[in-house]
């Protein structure tokens, strides 16, 4: 198996943790200890819990760290909903950043159909 740095889904993982850092960089002084510190803690989870799951045995236990991830996806995407109800963003950044968002959904999903078993001698 190809290290978790050569994986597709963590390289755009990585990406999206990038794009949550310039989007939270302008929010309010008053969002930065609640909102944006919360934000960037579900992105970072992301890359995280897929390097987290390549070093598991079992399938189950990987795909459990691939969920993970997924529900951190889910998190900031619903906190950027919230921060263009706040007016902390505009819509369009919103919408702009939906796409990557499904983009990034379905290639977690694709990688989680793909996880099996290591061998026992691995």
């Amino acid at each position: 198996m190809a290290s978790f740095k050569e994986l597709e889904v963590f390289k755009l993982s990585v990406k999206y943790v990038k794009s949550i850092y310039q989007i939270t960089q302008s929010y309010p002084k008053e969002g930065k200890f609640g909102l944006v510190s919360q934000m960037r803690d579900a992105a970072i989870g992301i890359p995280s819990c897929i390097a987290e799951s390549t070093g598991r045995r079992t399938a189950n236990d990987r795909k459990h760290f691939i969920d993970i991830a997924l529900a951190s996806l889910y998190e900031t995407h619903s906190q950027l909903i919230a921060s263009e109800a706040l007016e902390y963003i505009v819509i369009e950044r919103l919408n702009n950043a939906e796409p990557f968002i499904k983009k990034l959904k379905a290639k977690l999903i694709a990688y989680q159909n793909l996880i099996k078993d290591r061998p026992s001698n691995v």
